[in-house]
């Protein structure tokens, strides 16, 4: 027998280069940056048709007809569909399948949405049919010559004003609008803590809804194979596995008979985790044409139809003793639903609010009451941060709120309330035990790193120019998606390529890179010999998709589980190889190696030789191993961020000049993307700040449809960021990551917004909901000189 002693060498400098905590470069960009990526869009099949929705223009209303006559008519048309048409195909509706109680004790009251409207339309684009013609142009012309017969009702988009008597009712079986009715905590307890407080601060907080407006609009394009009775949906999502089984309920079929394919993803941050109508619509047109169908939205229709986020109204409450010690904090209001509830959309505006409440404080007690209400408005969704976000801006906006009316300095309320890391694990009061954290390390570094102490001469100069300027500190933390298993397939190819097949998905985070730098920390493959396959629902049985700050942590538990599986695999084979005992062999740098000796064969020359060979009984012949984890815990990334700003009184616009954010995120695996991924939430908790706000006019009509009224942050209204890491690594998963991908949003929203009140203060202003425009700031300070003068 020959011993293959390869290269230990290179495999050394292999895993040092490209190994965990490593800043290796995104193996993705230069695909993505030169425009080479593959997405939906892109995809043709021979032969295909294209829809084209026809939505109501009404908020609300009754259908008493659509004719489809002359559309029908129209050159290139080969199918015209009403909610009649697909009600008798017998769909089964959309669904949330969170359970969710009510405060009685009762169930989360469903909406059932069905593909098409057959009743009634409840918002402003709500789709009660569809065209499928040759061209788009032929599909777009005829869907404009449906006629809608729909008898208009009043409308209601606020949460409060759907729940009181006389308000339009959008459902007989959700009296009230209200689908639920949200409690946590202990009600009696938290009122005797208000009750004995020295100091009680209240605040009322609206927490704007947002629109996703993500890169690639939402796109689709169905199929159907009349021989093995089979769907293909090729479709943007953050999980195949979980959005197959989707629709496969919905279709009423066995989750075999669809097939699911996600190429590259042009962002989502949650709004394409869920199947909207217009798929089962694509769907049952390949199937009654025997040709492919593609939908393509267009922006207007977006910000119509893809899920929206936030959108809550709190009045929330901080008691506490006469040393500023946190007694007890409560949040109670309405979250706004939309029209209909699908995916998890009801967990952010309740559920996800009462677990973050707490956030890095020794807060002894909190209670949530939010009623969560269907209005005439877009469906409510999951939108980055899901619910964290908000909490921790409750809580931080309080505490600022709170150190103003107590005469306590901001930080100096924020270090007695501290949770201490000597105090982990901590049970907090949200129901969740936080297993590390060294909050009061973290806020330190970020007073250290944004020169803290000198910000009263930058204040100072700032007067000198005319400016308004001000500074906030705060904290954040996040609990992560729930436990949910995770799948982690490793296959060694024929072509010596490595493929990790996983349930999550990549959206833009950019997951080849570090899953191949765990998996080649782990084995010792090469890192360029790894691929990734996350994106094909044959493959891809399993897994919970991306979502929730989940995907480093549950991936790299399911890639450290499945190297396990394979080391013990590959002993048993190099025993036999290497004329050994299994006992005797050794695994380390990608090496199996007879201890004691320099006999030994490294792990892709043994797949090789296994695959190639004939293994006897009892020895495996692959490396290869399907492995499904348990479930995969959750963690809690936190952070302390520092925002300065300037404001220009005599037009109120805002310049974020300082930005400084410290995080502990765990073991980091790859700091270059976890940079991109804060800076990215950053930004998007900057746009909710200052300038991004989804309205609607009293008949329900949206006032925001386009990028004329509806405003995103540009690159200079991003500072440069300075970044650092306090880390703490996660006891409740081998590697100790904790997730980042939505921290940014958590950090910045409470951060920008009490800086611009801070700078506000020399005119009296306490409050200015988000968005915090110009204009609002502007007149916020005329009202404060009229104030003054009086």
């Amino acid at each position: 027998m020959q011993d293959h002693t390869g290269s230990s060498l290179d495999n050394a400098i292999a895993m040092q280069k490209f190994g965990v905590g490593q800043p290796v470069r995104r193996k993705e960009d230069d695909t993505l940056v030169r425009g080479k990526g593959t997405y939906t869009d892109d995809i043709s099949l021979p032969g295909q048709l294209y829809a084209w929705m026809v939505r109501s223009p009404h908020a609300h209303g009754v259908i008493r007809n659509i004719d489809t006559a002359a559309a029908k008519a129209m050159p290139g048309v080969v199918g015209v569909w009403t909610g009649q048409d697909l009600a008798a195909a017998d769909y089964g509706p959309f669904t949330c399948g969170l359970p969710l109680k009510n405060r009685d004790g009762s169930a989360l009251k469903q909406t059932n949405r069905t593909p098409l409207m057959t009743d009634k339309v409840r918002f402003v684009g709500d789709p009660v049919a569809f065209v499928v013609a040759e061209t788009v142009a032929q599909a777009r012309d005829a869907a404009e010559a449906v006629e809608l017969d729909i008898e208009a009702l009043p409308a209601v988009t606020s949460p409060e004003q759907a729940t009181k008597p006389g308000a339009p009712q959008l459902y007989d079986h959700i009296p009230g609008n209200v689908a639920l009715d949200y409690h946590f905590g202990d009600a009696a307890k938290v009122e005797a803590a208000f009750a004995s407080a020295a100091h009680v601060t209240k605040l009322d907080i609206a927490n704007t809804r947002v629109a996703v407006v993500s890169m690639e609009p939402r796109v689709a394009l169905a199929s159907y194979d009349k021989a093995s009775e089979r769907f293909t949906i090729q479709v943007p999502t953050q999980g195949v596995a979980g959005n197959r089984a989707g629709l496969a309920k919905i279709l009423k079929v066995p989750n075999d008979k669809v097939h699911l394919l996600t190429a590259n993803v042009g962002g989502s941050f949650g709004m394409k985790n869920i199947n909207y109508p217009e798929y089962i619509c694509l769907l049952h047109a390949a199937k009654a044409l025997g040709r492919p169908v593609k939908w393509t939205d267009e922006r207007s229709t977006s910000f119509l139809s893809d899920s929206h986020g936030r959108a809550q109204d709190v009045h929330a409450e901080l008691a506490l003793d006469k040393d500023g010690k946190f007694l007890a904090v409560r949040v109670k209001g309405f979250g706004n639903l939309g029209a209909y509830i699908t995916g998890v959309s009801p967990s952010p505006l309740s559920l996800n609010t009462g677990k973050n409440l707490a956030s890095v404080y020794k807060t002894p007690l909190l209670s949530v009451d939010i009623k969560c209400v269907v209005t005439n408005t877009t469906l409510m969704g999951a939108y980055r941060g899901a619910g964290r976000p908000e909490a921790n801006y409750f809580m931080e906006r309080l505490i600022d709120r709170a150190a103003e009316e107590m005469g306590i300095d901001r930080l100096t309320l924020r270090k007695r309330n501290f949770i201490k890391s000597s105090q982990m694990p901590f049970a907090a009061s949200s129901g969740v035990t936080y297993d590390s954290g060294d909050f009061q390390g973290v806020f330190a570094k970020a007073l250290e790193l944004s020169d803290h102490a000198n910000y009263p001469k930058r204040k100072k100069d700032s007067r000198k120019r005319g400016k308004l300027r001000g500074i906030a500190v705060g904290s954040y933390l996040e609990v992560t998606a729930p436990p949910n298993p995770e799948l982690g397939k490793i296959v060694f190819e024929a072509d010596g390529t490595v493929k990790l097949i996983t349930g999550t998905l990549d959206y833009g985070q950019g997951h080849a890179t570090p899953f191949a730098q765990v998996l080649s920390a782990q084995l010792g493959v090469p890192f360029e010999a790894i691929t990734l396959e996350q994106g094909d629902s044959d493959i891809v049985h399993a897994g919970n998709g991306t979502g929730g700050s989940r995907s480093i942590t549950a991936t790299g538990q399911a890639i450290v589980e499945t190297s396990a599986l394979i080391v013990a695999k590959g002993k048993r084979a190099a025993a036999h190889l290497l004329e050994a005992s299994e006992a005797d062999i050794e695994f380390k740098s990608g090496r199996f190696t007879i201890a004691g000796t320099d006999r030994s064969i490294d792990i892709m020359e043994l797949a090789k030789r296994m695959r190639e060979g004939k293994m006897p009984e009892g020895v495996p012949d692959t490396l290869d191993v399907d492995h499904t984890t348990g479930n995969v815990e959750s963690t809690f990334p936190n952070g302390c961020h520092v925002a300065e700003v300037e404001i220009d009184p005599d037009t109120g616009v805002v310049q974020i000049v300082n930005y400084t954010g410290i995080s502990d995120f765990g073991t980091i695996v790859n700091p270059m993307i976890v940079a991109g991924q804060l800076h990215g939430g950053v930004a998007q908790g900057i746009g909710q700040a200052l300038m991004e706000e989804v309205s609607y006019d009293e008949s329900g009509q949206p006032i925001t449809g386009s990028f004329m009224d509806y405003a995103l942050p540009r690159a200079g209204d991003i500072p440069l960021m300075t970044v650092g890491d306090h880390p703490s690594p996660a006891k409740s998963n081998p590697l100790g990551t904790k997730g980042c991908g939505e921290a940014g949003c958590a950090g910045s929203l409470s951060t920008v917004v009490n800086a611009v009140i801070d700078a506000l203060s020399d005119h009296g202003v306490e409050h200015i909901d988000m968005p915090l425009t110009s204009e609002r700031i502007w007149r916020a300070i005329q009202d404060g000189k009229k104030t003054k003068a009086a």
